[in-house]
């Protein structure tokens, strides 16, 4: 088992790039090259957004750059040639609708009925093992926080917060009866608790002969490591699996932020390093309770990467354990979710689709996280010179 540990490499860029064309690798230069100029993302997301609401004919373009690059398309059909392409390099794909910002029933339904579409589309395609959806695509934020800040309630807001419960059911039940995992995304702090508590009640009910539902753990939070320790305490003491999904966390400074604002603690860990030790912390207590817990890495971090390839090689875990998967963004990060695969591990991409205006958050948080993220543009740039390079050698 050693030997396999030896030839994982996510330094080999012919394995990390193969499914992409030179001009594919271009593209992503010259993408990941403006990225990394931090005032010009910032200054571009608000330009952007500007474009966007004064109406702007600027769709196309960014439909041929950013969105061509990290979304699968704008609907699920448009996402079938990336799913096919992916699964030809046994990389699995994670369908996201990642619409945001909707806040009437009418939105929030509409949402719902979409990710069924996403289930039903993944039904018996071995390719397809995960539903994902947050929250907040399908109720109030501010109902939401009011809930988690545990406030009183009016009438109607009961009733709003009854039909997210019965939204949240129906996909969790869909994938029940699809034999489908599904992923519920982690949000801000502000509205955690409620999503936590959500998570677990559907755990509760449909994780008892296996684990369907997964509620996602942001280590980058202090407090995050002792949750997953007391879900699992609850898991084993209710029966039923933990589905865990982890990550580091996705809004470090505007966490920061609020709490300076608000002049409360901050959630976020003091360093990265308390982070890192915490994230790999949480990847080794999943393994040593395979038994119980169902997780994913969700992860752009090479190190924690290597640790959990290691250590599965290190406790003869075969690399395909159905509870075990690693899960990269589509657009990002292809050495590690190709050599992965390459070596026979789990690995799904997630792939994020909807109407090009509609994911524009989506889509500026990753350029807004590839510039903050310490060294990742530079990183990403660095690996696809040098796949160009070895190309042009190799002729």
């Amino acid at each position: 088992m050693e030997s396999k540990t030896k030839v994982l490499s996510f330094e080999n860029t012919e394995i990390a790039f193969k499914s992409k064309s030179n001009a594919d690798l271009q593209r992503a230069y010259w993408l990941f090259k403006l990225i990394s100029i931090n005032p010009l993302v910032k200054f571009g997301s608000y330009a952007t957004n500007f474009a966007l609401k004064i109406g702007l004919p600027i769709q196309g373009i960014i439909k041929n750059t950013i969105f061509k690059h990290f979304c699968g398309g704008q609907n699920i059909s448009d996402c079938e040639t990336a799913i096919q392409h992916l699964a030809s390099y046994n990389v699995h794909t994670i369908l996201d609708y990642s619409v945001e910002g909707e806040d009437t029933e009418t939105d929030f339904n509409a949402t719902c009925e979409e990710i069924l579409r996403t289930i039903q589309r993944a039904q018996k395609d071995k390719h397809i093992p995960f539903s994902v959806f947050k929250v907040t695509g399908l109720g109030r934020f501010e109902l939401l926080q009011k809930i988690n800040a545990k406030e009183k309630l009016s009438d109607q807001e009961n009733k709003e917060f009854e039909n997210v419960k019965l939204r949240i059911d129906r996909i969790c039940k869909a994938c029940f009866e699809s034999d489908l995992q599904v992923l519920i995304d982690a949000e801000y702090s502000w509205i955690q608790d409620i999503i936590d508590d959500l998570a677990l009640e559907m755990m509760q009910k449909y994780n008892r002969q296996k684990p369907i539902v997964f509620n996602t753990y942001q280590l980058y939070r202090h407090d995050k490591l002792s949750s997953l320790k007391n879900d699992f305490q609850l898991a084993q003491s209710k029966e039923f699996y933990l589905g865990a999904k982890l990550v580091r966390g996705a809004y470090m400074e505007l966490e920061r932020d609020r709490a300076e604002e608000k002049e409360y603690p901050s959630p976020i860990q003091a360093t990265k390093e308390a982070s890192d030790q915490d994230y790999n912390e949480a990847l080794l207590f999943c393994l040593d309770h395979l038994d119980r817990i169902a997780f994913m890495a969700g992860t752009h971090n090479e190190e924690s990467s290597r640790l959990l390839a290691i250590e599965i090689d290190k406790r003869n875990v075969p690399h395909n354990h159905p509870g075990i998967y690693f899960a990269q963004l589509l657009g990002m990060s292809d050495n590690l979710s190709f050599n992965l695969s390459a070596s026979g591990y789990n690995v799904a991409k997630y792939m994020p689709y909807g109407p090009v205006k509609a994911v524009m958050p989506y889509l500026l948080r990753r350029a807004q996280e590839n510039t903050s993220v310490h060294g990742q543009t530079s990183r990403e740039l660095n690996l696809i010179i040098k796949e160009i390079e070895r190309r042009k050698q190799s002729k």
